[in-house]
């Protein structure tokens, strides 16, 4: 994935930002310059996962499978006294699919914050991970809401589903709706370890440096 691809991401999810009037932490802002004069808070940052994250999904068709996120806040597993939830925005473009995947160890809630239609797609899987074609029932803003495996649910703004561990699921903007701005408030969020694609995909993009970044990725540190 281009460093200008991820640049030009980042500067719409700021204007999107902007638009529904959400304002970051001070060090959503900032630079590989800022991060490298604060090496304490760089530190704490990169190991609670917190900041920008753009991701193609080692698809190099970001427009088509990509997604970006910025962690507000989150803990640490097995550490006494840290957090033991985390907040999330996602920015999501219209038809730009995030594949499927489910967790081992966290529940979710997804929120349509503002913006188009998000739909979402699940399934259930057996103590395997296999996918089942039977119903699923998720919580839609609190009451029961059942689904075939693989029917679309679409939340507009304001509207909000929660997502038990082990369940697979994939989202999208809905076309000719616009993109949308999405909150996730889950239990801590680990995204080295507890996400399980299912086709052999990767989280993290190869990151090919085409221009200077705008803003370093958690993942990256400050370089």
């Amino acid at each position: 994935m281009q460093r200008s691809v991820i640049n030009a991401a980042l500067l719409r999810a700021t204007e999107t930002l902007e638009r529904w009037h959400w304002s970051l932490p001070a060090w959503g802002y900032w630079t590989a310059a800022d991060f490298a004069t604060h090496p304490e808070a760089s530190a704490y940052l990169r190991a609670h996962q917190l900041g920008w994250d753009v991701t193609d999904f080692g698809s190099d068709r970001f427009a088509e499978c990509g997604l970006v996120l910025f962690c507000l806040r989150n803990g640490i597993v097995d550490i006494e006294g840290e957090r033991t939830y985390a907040e999330k925005l996602l920015f999501v473009e219209e038809g730009q699919l995030t594949p499927t995947h489910r967790h081992a160890a966290k529940m979710e809630d997804i929120i349509n914050r503002a913006g188009g239609d998000l739909v979402i797609e699940f399934a259930a899987t057996d103590a395997d991970g296999n996918v089942l074609t039977e119903d699923v029932t998720v919580p839609v803003d609190g009451l029961p809401h059942r689904l075939a495996a693989w029917e679309p649910l679409v939340l507009e703004p304001g509207q909000s589903v929660t997502i038990r561990t082990g369940l697979y699921h994939r989202f999208y903007g809905r076309k000719a709706a616009g993109p949308v701005l999405v909150g996730e408030v889950s239990q801590i969020n680990d995204d080295n370890s507890d996400n399980f694609f299912l086709e052999p995909i990767g989280r993290f993009a190869a990151i090919e440096e085409d221009e200077p970044p705008l803003r370093p990725l958690w993942n990256e540190g400050a370089s």
